[in-house]
């Protein structure tokens, strides 16, 4: 399954217990569900695998930024009606607790999700969290939310959704994310606003060092004081970033196949994990969209071992990283760490 074959020892990263940090829900519905809802929306988009080619990446294509961006407009037409964004989001939840996830951080742009039929933002709001928190009940998965924005959209519009953030922090929001386009909008514009939703006790992730340079990682890291990096792996093309990063811990939100697909890399053997955690990087390795890559959070993990030449033991570490780069508070990170350690070494046992 997923966009790499299957592979002798699929199993041990399918029984492994998962941290996920990066996952977008825009970027995670499940193909079944899209065909199913264009029957019933009438939509006009092809009912066979010619709908899986405008919303999943495929292996013929070229990988680049544009095609991979591509799939989030065709996305962004099937969300038209309060029950269809509920169920989204409630299947997100599901698809990865199916796959031992064991915590989660899914971040969601109101904006994307109210578009197609003008629905308040507010509303949105109300509808993921109330959907993410029954789902976090029924698949026993701690799941918290982090609330997107685009920096090549109106500062007006980030203002309305930190304040709509702030005002849910009850219902399940913990932090915002800073994403869009990297390579043509800089992030200064949003600075002061996100300097606010720190005050008002919201965690900060920052798209940064993926389209762009590691002057940006620099950026997010010392003038937004983000708690973590979104993507992040350009931050080598400069040893001075690095070392501040390393020096900070500032946890980096990796995701591998996104990486390639988008092309970040040129190709996954040429992906910068191994060489992030070399420089003592703090990184994590999470899925990013898993429903346009096609891959689930286990793809991500094996890959990062049978290409990448990770050890389990340097897999193992990176869950434990991303526990505790986790937006909880002390003492439930630890107890999450402690978890999944005894989890692992179970795993390790059969």
């Amino acid at each position: 399954m997923g966009w790499y074959a299957a592979a002798p020892q699929a199993t041990y990263y399918e029984s492994m217990p998962k941290v996920e940090l990066h996952r977008h829900l825009e970027g995670s519905l499940r193909l079944s569900t899209l065909r199913e809802i264009a029957r019933q929306q009438q939509m006009p988009l092809p009912q066979d695998a010619g709908l899986a080619g405008l919303v999943q990446m495929q292996a013929d294509e070229p990988l680049n930024f544009q095609n991979f961006l591509a799939k989030f407009q065709t996305l962004r037409l099937f969300y038209r009606t309060p029950e269809i964004i509920q169920r989204i989001s409630r299947e997100a939840v599901e698809d990865a607790a199916r796959d031992q996830v064991r915590y989660m951080e899914l971040r969601f742009t109101p904006v994307a999700l109210s578009r197609q039929r003008g629905f308040a933002l507010r509303e949105v709001m109300a509808w993921v969290c109330t959907a993410v928190q029954q789902a976090s009940r029924d698949f026993n998965l701690p799941v918290q939310l982090l609330v997107s924005m685009n920096r090549h959209e109106p500062v007006e519009l980030a203002e309305e959704v930190i304040a709509l953030a702030v005002e849910f922090r009850q219902y399940g929001v913990a932090g915002i994310d800073l994403a869009g386009n990297e390579a043509e909008f800089n992030a200064d514009p949003f600075l002061s606003l996100f300097r606010e939703a720190r005050r008002e006790g919201l965690a900060l992730s920052v798209h940064a060092g993926e389209w762009g340079g590691a002057e940006n990682v620099r950026q997010a890291i010392q003038e937004f004081e983000a708690d973590r990096i979104g993507h992040g792996v350009r931050v080598l093309e400069d040893g001075a970033v690095v070392r501040m990063a390393a020096e900070r811990g500032t946890a980096f939100e990796v995701c591998i196949t996104s990486n390639v697909q988008t092309g970040v890399v040129p190709s996954l053997k040429h992906h910068p994990l191994p060489r992030m955690i070399e420089a003592g990087l703090n990184v994590t390795i999470n899925s990013d969209d898993p429903g346009i890559s096609n891959i689930r959070l286990s793809d991500e993990y094996r890959a990062a071992c049978e290409e990448l030449g990770l050890t389990r033991l340097q897999l193992q570490e990176r869950v434990l990283a991303a526990a505790h780069a986790a937006i909880l508070p002390a003492p439930e990170k630890g107890a999450l760490a402690r978890r999944l350690k005894i989890e692992m070494d179970i795993l390790e046992e059969i």
